[in-house]
């Protein structure tokens, strides 16, 4: 079992109830999935760079991406319909919690001039986004091999009602929030 998961079921999930007075187990706030994104605008001109993206994020979720697509066509652009323009993977259950636990404890670390992620990306119903500007502080990349650097949105969707319940929860999964 994932050592988050663990960290959920007997530590946080009690300090919510404390903290925001629940009466059970059900009403507590917990996370349902993380959904990596790669935007990738310039395979328009080559679709070379829309295959490594896939191929990085593959490496660091540890399961297949989908590849998203162009709806219509854009002339200014240079897109037309049904072009691969990025790649995107929804993590559930134990891949989520592996995942969380290798950003909080090796990617996040990694960033230059890391201060901690700001407390100001949440939506107003609980789930928070953040963005990455390179995908090699991921272990799982290859430095050697990146022909391009790339950045990355990241999104934890949580069921809390509230943007309070949602950090607090973050937090105590070990999130390094900004002071």
């Amino acid at each position: 079992m994932a050592r988050l998961k663990d960290l959920y079921n007997n530590k946080i999930r009690s300090d919510l109830m404390k903290q925001f007075g629940y009466k059970n187990l059900m009403e507590v706030p917990k996370l349902s999935k993380i959904v990596l994104n790669m935007g990738v605008g310039e395979a328009a001109a080559d679709h070379k760079i829309a295959d490594n993206a896939f191929k990085d994020l593959m490496a660091i979720a540890g399961q297949r991406p989908v590849m998203t697509r162009a709806k219509k066509a854009i002339a200014n652009f240079k897109v037309r319909e049904n072009m691969p323009l990025g790649c995107k993977v929804t993590l559930r259950r134990d891949h989520m919690y592996e995942f969380l636990d290798r950003l909080i404890t090796t990617a996040l670390p990694r960033v230059r001039d890391f201060r901690g992620i700001s407390g100001k990306c949440f939506d107003g119903r609980g789930n928070f986004a953040m963005g990455l500007k390179e995908q090699i502080v991921f272990l799982e990349i290859n430095y050697d091999e990146v022909d391009a650097i790339r950045g990355m949105d990241i999104v934890m969707c949580t069921t809390a009602k509230t943007d309070e319940e949602a950090k607090f929860l973050l937090a105590g999964f070990g999130v390094p929030f900004a002071k």
